[in-house]
């Protein structure tokens, strides 16, 4: 069993995952779960600790010079939606016999507070780094992953060597996951009075046909033997018109399109065009921006385009975790992928830096109304986040 390990302070861990989920953080309203983060990174020893313009809390640990390492994790949850579906009231971070339960526990508040307390184990244990370790919560990863990391590194300047990404893997190893690309459609008709619709086109029914040719383009996408199939689906319709006794002649559809190997955003626009194409359907095609301003007031925004992302079986990282796990757990970690796209998008996809995903929670309880983490995974993640530090960054 490795030393560090050994010394992470499990009521202190629980007790702060608890108050995490007690703080609501959704979407580009992170400041109360921000600041609680920061003060908690301080009061465990922190060398460094600092919020940035977009809102996103930067910890480190470490002399300042060497290898990075840096956690990921995402401060901001999806909504509570109807809370009459709730059982447990999702910001009370009830804990029953193990188990807390509330908005954001998998998804991924439980990680966070591990992150924070392999970094209290490292301090405690006063293990000398080599190198720098990173904590980092970002905002906004829910609408539009990888924005936020990409801000630390593009403007804050902290380009890790290596990436460990801590959304929900029940303890297991991800090693990528499909891209996600947003299609917004606009389509066009004629309107006239809904009393002779013979004289218009009706946008929906040319949406209706639209909606059709993709759900049977779906079986024939790209399917990969690791990351799957690609997939295609219609999220969201609205239409315009005079009134309700008027033909619409707009009709917008908003579609998710998720790419596996071999899939581009030139490959996707094309399919499209074809099926519009074939059913004779006038429609404009675009990927639309995601635009929301921070909780400091910061304005974000970005292309809703995010690439897939592959690390080798073979990564230097993905083999020591791997090791580490085994060592620490005492189970040898299944090695996969996500279902669900993370801010690999960015440091994987786009930055190319090796990058791996550990996390305590369950996949199956993210964005429900059952969302809930056991303290027993949230420690252990935290047993491994600390030796990993040690072994990736080495002793001083």
């Amino acid at each position: 069993m490795a030393l560090i390990s050994k010394i992470i302070d499990r009521d202190a861990l629980a007790a702060f995952a608890q108050q995490l989920v007690r703080t609501p953080s959704p979407s580009a309203q992170e400041g109360a779960i921000a600041a609680l983060l920061a003060d908690e990174m301080r009061k465990v020893g922190f060398g460094e600790v600092f919020t940035d313009q977009m809102g996103n809390v930067i910890g480190r640990i470490g002399p300042g010079h060497g290898k990075k390492l840096l956690y990921d994790g995402h401060m901001d949850t999806v909504d509570v939606g109807d809370l009459a579906a709730w059982e447990i009231d999702p910001y009370a971070g009830l804990i029953d016999q193990g188990v807390l339960y509330g908005r954001g526990a998998a998804d991924m508040k439980g990680a966070l507070a591990a992150m924070v307390y392999a970094g209290k184990a490292l301090v405690d244990s006063g293990v000398q780094l080599q190198g720098d370790l990173y904590v980092v919560g970002v905002v906004q990863e829910e609408p539009c992953e990888g924005v936020a990391i990409g801000h630390v590194i593009e403007q804050d300047g902290i380009r890790p060597d290596m990436v460990v990404i801590g959304e929900a893997t029940d303890l297991q190893l991800s090693r990528g996951h499909r891209g996600r690309i947003e299609f917004r459609v606009t389509i066009n008709g004629r309107s006239c009075h809904a009393s002779t619709p013979d004289r218009g086109i009706n946008a929906i029914y040319a949406a209706a046909r639209a909606i059709v040719g993709l759900e049977l383009l779906a079986p024939q996408l790209n399917n990969d033997s690791f990351l799957g199939k690609g997939s295609i689906a219609v999220t969201e319709i609205s239409s315009l018109a005079g009134s309700r006794n008027v033909v619409p002649d707009n009709c917008t559809l908003y579609i998710d399109r998720r790419l596996t190997v071999g899939e581009t955003e030139a490959k996707a626009l094309a399919e499209i065009r074809r099926i519009l194409s074939r059913e004779g359907v006038q429609a404009t095609i675009e990927v639309p921006e995601y635009q929301a301003v921070s909780y400091t007031g910061y304005d974000v925004s970005a292309r809703q385009h995010f690439p897939y992302w592959v690390t080798s079986e073979e990564d230097p990282l993905l083999l020591l975790t791997s090791r580490v796990i085994e060592e620490v757990l005492n189970f040898v970690p299944h090695v996969g992928k996500w279902d669900f796209a993370t801010d690999g998008v960015y440091t994987a996809g786009v930055a190319g830096i090796p990058t791996i995903g550990f996390g305590p929670g369950e996949e199956r309880y993210a964005h429900t109304v059952n969302d809930q983490i056991r303290l027993k995974d949230i420690e252990a993640a935290a047993q491994v986040y600390a030796e990993l530090a040690v072994r990736a960054l080495g002793r001083g």
